[in-house]
C-alpha cells in the first residue's frame, strides 16, 4: 500500500473544538462516581466552561487528565483558579500524580468512568451530546476534498475511536482510518502506518508530541504540522524547530501541493 497517500490528523483541537463537552462530561464524572469528600455536597452541573479550565486544556494530553483538573476547579478547598494555576502547571506531571495519589484514583479507571458518562450522553440523547463538538469547518471541507482528489484520511484521537467515529460521521466524514487512545501511542500508531502508507502529514495541535515524533527515529521523516488553530500554550509559537511547521487554517491545501 505504499502508493497509498495518508493525511493524519489529530482530533480535539484540530478538527472539532470540544471544550464544552470535555467540561460537562468531566463534571458528570465528578457528580456521579468521585465520591470525594473534596466536592460541595449538592454538586449543581455549570453548562459555561471555567475560565480556568480553558486556560489548562492546553496540558491535557489524556481524557482522564480533564476528569482531574475539573476536580481540582470545583472542589471547596484551595480551588484550583486563575491565581493559582500557574504552579500547578510548572510541574503538571508531578502534580497531576500527587492529586492522583491523594484520592487513591488510577488513570484508567478515571477514563472508564469518562467513557462511561460519555456512552450514557450517546444513549440518552446522541444529537445533544454531538452539540458540544464545534466542527472547524475548513477543516472539514479540505478532509472531504483530499478524499476527492484521492488521498486516504487517517485520525489519531485521545478520545475512544467509537466517540470519534460518531462525531466524524455527524458531519459527514467518513475518515478511512481512525484511532483512538486505545490503540496506543501516536508515535507508535504512525510507526506502524509508515509500513503501508506513504504519509503525506500529520497535523497535531500538540507541540510535545509532534516533538516525540520528529524525535523518533522510526518517525522523524514524517512531515509535521502545528495546527495554529488548537489548544495552544502562548510558548507553542516560539522557537519552532525546523521539521515542524506551524500552519494556519487558511493554508491547509498547502499540505498536499507537490504531493500528486
Amino acid at each position: 500500500m505504499q502508493n497509498q497517500k495518508l493525511v493524519l490528523f489529530d482530533f480535539d483541537g484540530v478538527i472539532v473544538d470540544g471544550m464544552n463537552e470535555y467540561w460537562y462530561s468531566s463534571l458528570m464524572v465528578c457528580k456521579k462516581y468521585l465520591n470525594s469528600d473534596a466536592l460541595p455536597i449538592n454538586l449543581n452541573i455549570d453548562m459555561k466552561v471555567s475560565n480556568t479550565f480553558k486556560e489548562v486544556r492546553p496540558w491535557v494530553k489524556y481524557g482522564w487528565e480533564m476528569v482531574l483538573l475539573t476536580h481540582e476547579i470545583i472542589k471547596k478547598n484551595k480551588p484550583l483558579d486563575h491565581l493559582s494555576k500557574k504552579d500547578f502547571l510548572n510541574n503538571y506531571p508531578k502534580n497531576c500524580k500527587d492529586v492522583l495519589t491523594r484520592n487513591s484514583w488510577e488513570p484508567d479507571i478515571l477514563q472508564l468512568y469518562l467513557d462511561k458518562v460519555r456512552q450514557s450522553q450517546i444513549k440518552s440523547d446522541l444529537d445533544k451530546w454531538i452539540n458540544f463538538h464545534n466542527p472547524f469547518f475548513k477543516v472539514i471541507s479540505f478532509i472531504k476534498k483530499a478524499q476527492e482528489d484521492g488521498f486516504k484520511i487517517g485520525i489519531i484521537s485521545t478520545k475512544s475511536s467509537k466517540f470519534t467515529s460518531k462525531i466524524l460521521n455527524s458531519f459527514n466524514v467518513y475518515p478511512e482510518l481512525i484511532f483512538g487512545y486505545e490503540a496506543g501511542t501516536k508515535v507508535k500508531i504512525i510507526s506502524n502506518l509508515i509500513k503501508e502508507y506513504e504519509i503525506i502529514g500529520f497535523i497535531e495541535d500538540r507541540k510535545k508530541t509532534l516533538l516525540n515524533i520528529t524525535g523518533n527515529n522510526k518517525t522523524n521523516k514524517i512531515r509535521c504540522f502545528l495546527a495554529d488553530w488548537g489548544y495552544l500554550k502562548e510558548s507553542d509559537r516560539l522557537n519552532l524547530p525546523r521539521d515542524i511547521i506551524l500552519i494556519k487554517l487558511k493554508d491547509l491545501k498547502n499540505i498536499l501541493a507537490n504531493s500528486n
